[in-house]
């Protein structure tokens, strides 16, 4: 009920899909970030529009069980996590229902078997994030972080729990450094990146640095044993800072003793010890036999190209990005495998050549817009079995709905929690004929 026009006192039902708490109001919702299904609580409305208000929360009047206390200070203001007061079981019970209710509404199926999630670690887990970049005049400095909830601004923080050691205190660490910089106004973004035995800054910069920044960069390279790279245009201006010392990036799949190259801005999944769960997930639902023919869409560096060689006749990558194609080929020749090739092709166009050979395992890895022009043709290829890894579990349902008229059966279907105390969705979805 209304307390007065300033202020509401609500109960909240619900989360929405990427974690603000919902509350009824009759004829209107109300959608609040920071609350809890369950939670009576007093908000003040920031947004009033004609089907729903948008709120803030100003006291907790009762609390849901399943709340805890937020560890990081910049919890609320930034915009990097969503759900870091809600307990770490309860977000992931909070994943598994998005994905179940998108696939209920949207596609009006559930798989033969749920999958247990698949989880790594709560905290320092990201081994790769792009940070905004912004002198704030008032402050007198440069500010290094994620974009503040709702808003453009970057986010005043020194560090980062989310982020793998020691990139966690990268944040801090830049915004002294650029702050000293001539470009403190004139550098707009910066990109982190962890391999396992290498660690990799990419500065954008707007103009040249002088000499003194590229003293103040070679200072951070050296203290941290990080390789610093300066970006000046578009992907392939990017150059390493002190190219004679700089070392490969690279991650392991020691399940399938492979190790994979990569560079700085290539696209890598965040949590290395889920990634290694999802491929082994991927590879054991699939069961692929030695004679098989497998078709791996939106490829990439060949996360799952090459585990998939291993036991497979031939493998066809297939990718948009030429440059994560040639790292690819090169990956597969890194590490030996000879049934392996690759092929740049847009997946948005209408027809494919490779899409009228004869494919016996399908698996594919699409952004978030999912993949829906290519599933409207599967049915020219009739593989026997589908492996869809998702960001998107609308896009995965409303694909689902495709496969399903096109007689294919969900036999299972579960999360990987790629990014903890977020919002973000990571699933999987096997089908067979």
């Amino acid at each position: 009920m209304a307390v007065d026009p300033e202020f509401l006192d609500v109960h909240v039902i619900d989360l929405t899909h990427d974690g603000q708490g919902v509350a009824d109001l009759g004829e209107r919702r109300v959608f609040i970030p920071g609350v809890l299904p369950g939670e009576h609580i007093r908000v003040s409305p920031r947004r009033r529009r004609r089907q729903y208000h948008e709120a803030d929360l100003i006291e907790l009047i009762e609390a849901s069980p399943s709340r805890v206390e937020p560890p990081c200070e910049y919890f609320g203001l930034c915009g990097g996590c969503a759900v870091q007061h809600l307990s770490y079981e309860a977000q992931v019970a909070f994943k598994e229902n998005v994905l179940k209710e998108a696939f209920s509404r949207i596609a009006s199926v559930e798989p033969d078997l749920w999958l247990p999630p698949i989880l790594g670690p709560e905290w320092n887990y990201r081994r790769r994030a792009r940070l905004g970049v912004r002198y704030v005049k008032g402050k007198g400095r440069v500010l290094v972080g994620f974009k503040e909830r709702a808003t453009r601004y970057v986010t005043d923080m020194g560090s980062c729990r989310v982020l793998v050691e020691p990139l966690d205190v990268f944040p801090g660490v830049l915004s002294e450094v650029i702050s000293e910089s001539s470009l403190h106004s004139r550098l707009p973004q910066a990109e982190l990146v962890a391999g396992e035995d290498a660690l990799a800054i990419v500065l954008r910069v707007l103009e040249e640095p002088t000499k003194k920044d590229i003293a103040l960069f070679s200072d951070i390279s050296s203290k941290w044993q990080t390789d610093i790279y300066l970006q000046r245009g578009g992907p392939g201006s990017i150059l390493a800072l002190n190219p004679e010392t700089t070392r490969q990036l690279s991650y392991s799949l020691d399940d399938f003793e492979l190790i994979l190259h990569f560079n700085p801005i290539d696209f890598i999944q965040v949590n290395a010890e889920v990634n290694v769960g999802l491929v082994r997930q991927v590879l054991n639902l699939l069961q692929v036999q030695p004679t098989d023919r497998v078709l791996d869409l939106y490829c990439g560096l060949g996360n799952f190209s090459l585990p998939l060689a291993r036991h497979a006749s031939k493998v066809l990558g297939i990718e948009g990005d030429a440059g994560l194609v040639s790292r690819a080929a090169n990956n597969a020749r890194l590490n030996r495998l000879d049934n392996t090739s690759f092929m740049v092709c847009d997946l948005n166009q209408s027809e494919w050549q490779f899409m009228n050979e004869s494919w016996d395992i399908v698996l594919l890895d699409p952004p978030r817009s999912g993949a829906q022009s290519i599933i409207q043709q599967m049915s020219s290829v009739t593989p026997r079995r589908i492996a869809y890894v998702s960001c998107h579990p609308a896009t995965l349902a409303r694909d689902t709905k495709e496969l399903i008229a096109q007689g294919y059966h969900m036999t299972a279907a579960g999360i990987a929690d790629m990014f903890p105390h977020t919002h973000h969705v990571e699933a999987i979805a096997i089908f067979e004929r």
